[in-house]
């Protein structure tokens, strides 16, 4: 890719450095207020990159980068640095804890009212959500990791007793998220004869077989599925009957805890645990949102440091199986049948027969992030990539809008999601999401990471290459925002509103794909066999030629070989080292000692003809 990950990394940093933190305060808040979840992926700009990338580490003073301190100057030097986000961490974590010790995950100002002229009420504005539970598991598992290195480098008291409070503080919460991952889950059976059955088996069949027939394989290709939900055992989802093979079902995360959803049996100390009103429906962007969230509990850093005490890792086992179950189900339904994929069916139909762009992507990323954990074959990357770059033309990324253009709609104000089960303490509730570039940004980075094909790869990063260039020009670029996102008004000339502050909801997960993007420029470049059959040969061939010259080159006294000759046979072994990895390189090294031979060669037989 052109885009340079470190580069703008630290740009990012710089600019929520300077808009968060202004004249010794920091400010909480972007364009949507302050809240559990943009509070959260406020500290997650800055935390993310911390903890994932190694030349990002802000826990250990003495080996802050340069160019890291530079763009972080506004926050203060290498020592100062830790220990305001000590503060402001802390800050986070005793906000959203409530007085009886629950740790707080409500969407506050992100719910917003379904008609206009409604109102929000304060309970509803307390409601717990997925996308809180999510963020805040990351965002734990960060600062767990940051404390338990910085405590390190500390030795004053007064700061190691704060670590510990937050080590505790930050611990109960991953606790009560994790728990209330599970409170969220749900799985909803139903008849094949209904709308949301016939709703189903429309969107998988796509060649037009009789239903029957579709039905009967449907049921045997998820048979896993409802084996593995049969056998939950804890936690919402756990009660539904699924005996009964007759019926088709479905399974993800609802918007928040599920309405009646039984407490969770743990020795954990989180607090009471709050009843929920979520409909007991699975929510595509809360599903796929959920699962991204999740995957950082299994990381290898997660593991490596020993983030999760016993109990917690209790959880994490009932929240991967889930995980597991859920990927599994929404890959089966998407890539059902031999040719055409019911996800090449742009826009994806949901059970309740809704149809959108967003939902098409909601659904690919999933099948993306399944075909990331499981190495997908080159053909499933050709469907995706197919997928991907026509999701990217339906929505105006790579393509021209014009005035009037419904997709625009997509990008701002967003896509409405309706929260069925928020008018039991109010008005309907509905979550708007406006995260489709940057999510089918970082969808297309994962599947470009995964791809052992060369054409297939090219393809990705070229179209990934293409949403950067539209992402990137809805940065602020004047104003205390420069450098933000979100300014959708630079690109679509039917968007006259223009912003005044971030919204820390877009910026975070352009964060997460530079992360993602400067991760994936670490990995080993991928090797084409022709060429690694090529390095060997014309290894062997320089090879030969060094031994020629070896033998018949005169030694000059008290040398074993000559300077020339000892620099082409480290070259030599360089390629040999490197050959299988780095075919082209070793290429270029061989190519180089031939030359040299040559030269060696045709020196020797000057002056052969000059005698």
């Amino acid at each position: 890719m052109k885009l340079q990950p470190r580069q703008q990394l630290l740009e990012v940093w710089e600019a929520a450095a300077r808009t968060s933190y202004r004249g010794g305060v920091w400010n909480w808040g972007g364009r949507d207020g302050s809240n559990s979840i943009s509070d959260a992926e406020q500290l997650l700009c800055f935390m993310y990159p911390a903890s994932e990338l190694p030349g990002f580490r802000l826990d250990t003073p003495d080996e802050t980068a340069d160019d890291v301190l530079a763009a972080l100057a506004g926050l203060g030097d290498a020592v100062e640095i830790p220990k305001l986000l000590l503060k402001v961490i802390g800050e986070y974590l005793r906000t959203y804890t409530s007085p009886d010790g629950r740790p707080v995950f409500s969407g506050g100002s992100y719910f917003q009212p379904a008609d206009e002229g409604a109102q929000v009420t304060p309970e509803q504005a307390q409601l717990d959500v997925v996308d809180s539970f999510s963020m805040s598991v990351s965002l734990a598992l960060s600062t767990l990791g940051f404390l338990k290195v910085f405590r390190l480098s500390v030795r004053r008291e007064s700061i190691r007793k704060e670590i510990r409070e937050l080590e505790d503080l930050a611990s109960s919460r991953l606790s009560a998220a994790m728990v209330g991952l599970l409170r969220s889950f749900t799985v909803r059976a139903f008849d094949p004869g209904s709308p949301s059955g016939r709703a189903l088996l429309r969107t998988v069949n796509q060649t037009g077989a009789p239903d029957r027939r579709v039905l009967d394989d449907l049921r045997r290709e998820l048979r896993p599925v409802r084996a593995g939900v049969r056998d939950l055992t804890i936690g919402s989802g756990s009660q539904v009957d699924l005996d009964n093979e007759n019926l088709l079902f479905e399974c993800g995360w609802t918007w928040g805890i599920v309405k009646d959803a039984p407490d969770i049996v743990t020795p954990l100390d989180i607090g009471p645990q709050p009843k929920g009103v979520a409909a007991d429906t699975p929510f595509l962007y809360f599903t796929a949102g959920a699962l991204v969230g999740i995957a950082d509990l299994f990381s290898e850093r997660t593991r490596v440091l020993g983030l999760l005490n016993d109990a917690q890792l209790t959880l994490a086992q009932a929240i991967q199986r889930r995980w597991d179950l859920t990927q599994l189900y929404w890959r089966t339904i998407a890539t059902y049948g031999r040719d055409r994929w019911p996800l090449q069916d742009i826009p994806w139909m949901t059970s309740d027969e809704k149809e959108s762009d967003y939902y098409s992507l909601g659904v690919t990323a999933m099948v993306v992030q399944s075909l990331v954990n499981s190495r997908a074959t080159d053909l499933d990357l050709g469907k995706i990539a197919g997928v991907l770059e026509e999701l990217a033309i339906r929505a105006r990324i790579t393509r021209r809008a014009v005035p009037g253009d419904p997709p625009v709609l997509m990008h701002s104000p967003g896509v409405p999601v309706n929260l069925h089960g928020s008018d039991e303490l109010g008005p309907n509730l509905v979550w708007v999401v406006s995260d489709f570039a940057v999510t089918l940004l970082k969808r297309t980075v994962w599947a470009a990471s995964i791809a052992q094909n060369i054409a297939t790869r090219e393809r990705l990063l070229t179209l990934a290459d293409q949403i950067w260039r539209h992402v990137a020009q809805r940065r602020f670029t004047t104003g205390g925002s420069a450098g933000l996102w979100d300014q959708p008004g630079n690109v679509f000339r039917d968007i006259e509103i223009r912003h005044e502050k971030p919204t820390w909801y877009f910026s975070e997960r352009v964060v997460e794909f530079l992360v993602s993007s400067a991760r994936a420029s670490g990995e080993t470049p991928l090797r084409s066999p022709q060429l690694v059959e090529q390095a060997y040969e014309m290894l062997s061939e320089a090879e030969h030629l060094l031994d020629q010259e070896l033998v018949t080159r005169p030694l000059v006294a008290g040398q074993t070989i000559q300077p020339k000759l000892r620099s082409i046979q480290a070259a030599l072994l360089r390629a040999r080292s490197i050959v299988s990895e780095r075919p082209a390189t070793a290429q270029a090294l061989i190519h180089d000692a031939l030359l040299d031979l040559d030269r060696l060669s045709a020196a020797r037989d000057s002056a052969s003809e000059a005698i």
